[in-house]
C-alpha cells in the first residue's frame, strides 16, 4: 500500500499497478468527501527537470527534491480527483490533460497542463478550495503535503537572517551597478532606514506601559494633523458613529487604545513615503496608494471574515511596502547608479520584502508585523493553525488586489492558496471575488480618504 492511497482516501484499497487500466468506478454520495480511485498509480521518478520547474520546489536543494517520495496518478475523464472542503494530505501537479475546478457556489474555472499555472500546485491549503473534475484522461503529479509547510518553515528562516544582515539579495540583479552599490550598502548597514516621527514613537514606547486615555492625549495633542486625522477616522463610516466627535479625548475614547496607537503609527507612515526627486516622488506615491488599497482591504477581510482586529490588519496593509523606501532614498543619493526608472521599477519587488523586514525590525516593530513584507506576496504560505493570521489576511488582500490587472493571469487562483479556506466563512463568491468587499466599499473609500 503506497503513501498517497493511505493518506488521501479513508477505505484505502490496494494500489493499482501501473500497467493497469480499468474503468473509474462511480462516486459514491454517502460520503460527501469520497473521490475516485486513480485507474494507475506509478512510483516511476520524474526527472529533476521537470521537479524544479513547479512551485515551490524549485526553491529547495536539488537533492531533496530528488528524494522527494512522488506518485504518479493518471484518471480518466469524469474522475473526482479532490472535493471542497476536503482535508488535503498530498499536493497535486498537472502533468497531462484538462481539470475542472468548482469553487463553492455555481462558478467554475479550467486548467490545462500547458497553462503557466500547472506549474502551481493544484490547491496548497490545509483544506481543499474548490472539487477538481478531470474533464480529460488526467496524468497528475502527487507529493506529500508537508512540503507546503516545508516551503513557510524556509521562507521564515530567511526573515530572522534579515535580522542580521545575511539574506542574499536576489540573483537576477547581482550584475546591476546600482543593485550592487546597494547590496554593498545593505549588507554593511549603511542604508538611509526611515525613523517615526516623535509622537508615534513616544506613544509606541508608551503604550507598553499601562496607562489610559489621557496619558495618550498628552501625546497625540502636540501634533495638531495627527490630531485631525484621528477625529475624522472617529466619525468616519468605519466605526458607524452615531453622532459626531469634536475633540481628541473622545475620538480616542470611541476608538479604543489598541486601535488609537496603530492608527497614529498608520498616519505616520505616510511622511515616511516621500522624496525630493520628482521622478522617484511620483513612484512613492504610486507604492503608498497602493499601500492603502491593501489596507482597506485588509481592514475589511479582518472585520468581516475572521476575529483579528482590523486596526492591526491596516498597519499591517501600510507596511507592506515600507521597503521600497530605503531603496529609493538610495536612488535619490547616487543618481548616476542606476541606468533609468524601469530598470529600478523592475527590481524594487526582488528587493524590497528583504528590506522591508530590515526597516520594520529596525523600528522596533513586533516580529508578527517584521514577517509582512517577506511573505504578503509568498502565496503558498501555510500560517498554521485552522484560523487565519494577520498574514493570511495580508496574503488575501494582496491577492485581491490584483483582480482586474494583467499580472492576474500569473497568479494562483484565489481558492487554491492556504489563506483562503481561513477566511471563507460563507463570504467567497463562485467568481473568486469577496461578497463582503462588494457590500463594503463605502468602509473602503473611507480608508483611502483618511490616509491619501
Amino acid at each position: 500500500m503506497n503513501w498517497f492511497t493511505k493518506l488521501f482516501f479513508r477505505n484505502p484499497k490496494p494500489s493499482l499497478t501501473p500497467k493497469m487500466t480499468v474503468k473509474s468506478p462511480p462516486v459514491s454520495t454517502d460520503n460527501p468527501f469520497q473521490c475516485s480511485k486513480p485507474v494507475t498509480v506509478s512510483n516511476q521518478k520524474h526527472p529533476l527537470t521537470l521537479l524544479k520547474k513547479f512551485a515551490p520546489l524549485r526553491e529547495f536543494d536539488d537533492l531533496y527534491v530528488e528524494n522527494l517520495e512522488q506518485q504518479t496518478l493518471t484518471y480518466t475523464a469524469g474522475s473526482v480527483i479532490f472535493r471542497l472542503g476536503q482535508k488535503r494530505n498530498a499536493v497535486f501537479y498537472l502533468l497531462q490533460g484538462s481539470i475542472e475546478f468548482q469553487p463553492n457556489g455555481d462558478g467554475r474555472y479550467q486548467l490545462t497542463h500547458d497553462s503557466s499555472l500547472a506549474d502551481l500546485p493544484l490547491d496548497s491549503g490545509k483544506t481543499f478550495g474548490a472539487t477538481a473534475i478531470a474533464k480529460t484522461d488526467v496524468t497528475v503529479l502527487a507529493i506529500p503535503g508537508n512540503i507546503i509547510q516545508m516551503w513557510t518553515n524556509k521562507s521564515r528562516e530567511q526573515v530572522y537572517s534579515v535580522k542580521l544582515l545575511e539574506l542574499e539579495l536576489p540573483e537576477q540583479i547581482t550584475d546591476n551597478r546600482f543593485f550592487g552599490s546597494f547590496s554593498r550598502a545593505y549588507r554593511e548597514n549603511k542604508l538611509s532606514l526611515p525613523s517615526l516621527p516623535h509622537v508615534a514613537v513616544n506613544l509606541k514606547k508608551a503604550m507598553q506601559k499601562d496607562i489610559g486615555v489621557k496619558e495618550v492625549v498628552d501625546i497625540i495633542q502636540i501634533d495638531a494633523p495627527i490630531v485631525t486625522k484621528l477625529i475624522q477616522i472617529a466619525n468616519s463610516a468605519l466605526y458607524a458613529p452615531t453622532s459626531n466627535i469634536t475633540n481628541c479625548h473622545d475620538a480616542v475614547s470611541r476608538l479604543g487604545l489598541d486601535a488609537t496607537r496603530n492608527l497614529v503609527m498608520g498616519i505616520s507612515m505616510k511622511q515616511l513615503f516621500f522624496c525630493k526627486d520628482v521622478k522617484l516622488m511620483k513612484i512613492m506615491q504610486t507604492l503608498w496608494k497602493n499601500s492603502l488599497h491593501i489596507s482597506s482591504l485588509s481592514f475589511v477581510l479582518a472585520e468581516e471574515c475572521s476575529t483579528l482586529n482590523p486596526e492591526d490588519a491596516l498597519l499591517a496593509g501600510l507596511v507592506s511596502n515600507i521597503g521600497v523606501i530605503p531603496i529609493l532614498h538610495f536612488a535619490e543619493q547616487y543618481p548616476d547608479e542606476y541606468a533609468d526608472l524601469e530598470k529600478l521599477q523592475s527590481a524594487i519587488a526582488l528587493l524590497s520584502p528583504s528590506v522591508g523586514s530590515l526597516v520594520l525590525h529596525t523600528l522596533g516593530f513586533s516580529e508578527e508585523l517584521g514577517h509582512i513584507p517577506m511573505h504578503a506576496e509568498d502565496w503558498l504560505y501555510e500560517s498554521g493553525g485552522d484560523k487565519a493570521s494577520l498574514m493570511d489576511i495580508i496574503i488575501m488582500a494582496k491577492r485581491h488586489s490584483y483582480i482586474g490587472s494583467q499580472r492576474t493571469k500569473a497568479l494562483p487562483y484565489i481558492n487554491s492558496i492556504p489563506a483562503y479556506a481561513k477566511l471563507t466563512n460563507g463570504k467567497l463568491t463562485p467568481d473568486l471575488s469577496l461578497d463582503v468587499l462588494q457590500k463594503a466599499q463605502k468602509r473602503i473609500h473611507a480608508v483611502m480618504n483618511i490616509f491619501s
